[in-house]
């Protein structure tokens, strides 16, 4: 399998962790991408209409997109251990998932206003606005910490991944101050080898 991905992307992170974790990733190729806002990269665009990364070229050369996808897909090669079976288990999974990665398309949006408009462009409301929704995400995942104790599915992970990169991108949100029950989650989790071995390098 091949993967148009970026070290900086986290929805690229939350697949490489879950591979690593099924143990898939020596399976997996990296192809690097310049995957932008505004520029599409048409090495990606040859393969699938969103051009956006992640993208999986699976063993017959047909594109898989969007980070969710790509997990389940891996998942269900490797015999389903990430996204529990049909009931309140898989449901809380999906929903902290889901959470998670509304926090980091609110933290990229953020990110995208910041670097690809020009500065006469940039809207302080509309930050403004995804910098609430992070605090919200922030504050529903501290409320619920102890629920995500030693878990290991794509609830948790997404979770991690999300906190990862407010680390790389935002550490001036210095959210672990505010949050201790979920600092205290994410730094034990932080130390998984799947964690550490897609550590993106220092922004």
């Amino acid at each position: 399998m091949k993967l148009f991905h970026s070290h900086y992307s986290p929805f690229v992170r939350k697949v490489m962790v879950c591979a690593h974790e099924l143990g898939l990733a020596d399976r997996i190729e990296l192809l690097a991408t310049a995957v932008h806002p505004v520029k599409r990269d048409a090495g990606v665009l040859a393969h699938h209409p969103l051009a956006q990364a992640p993208t999986l070229l699976d063993d017959a050369g047909e594109a898989v997109a969007d980070s969710r996808v790509i997990c389940e897909y891996l998942d269900a090669m490797a015999g389903n251990r990430l996204f529990p079976a049909p009931g309140p288990e898989r449901w809380r999974a999906l929903n902290e998932q889901s959470l998670a990665d509304g926090l980091l398309d609110a933290a990229l949006l953020i990110r995208y206003e910041l670097t690809a408009r020009p500065e006469s462009e940039r809207s302080a409301a509309w930050i403004g606005g995804q910098e609430a929704k992070i605090a919200s995400a922030l504050g529903w995942f501290e409320a619920r910490a102890e629920s995500l104790g030693e878990r290991l599915d794509i609830g948790t992970i997404a979770t991690a991944v999300s906190l990862g990169y407010l680390d790389l991108r935002f550490a001036d949100l210095a959210w672990s101050r505010r949050h201790p029950r979920l600092a205290a989650w994410y730094a034990a989790f932080a130390q998984r080898p799947s964690m550490q071995a897609t550590r993106p390098p220092e922004a």
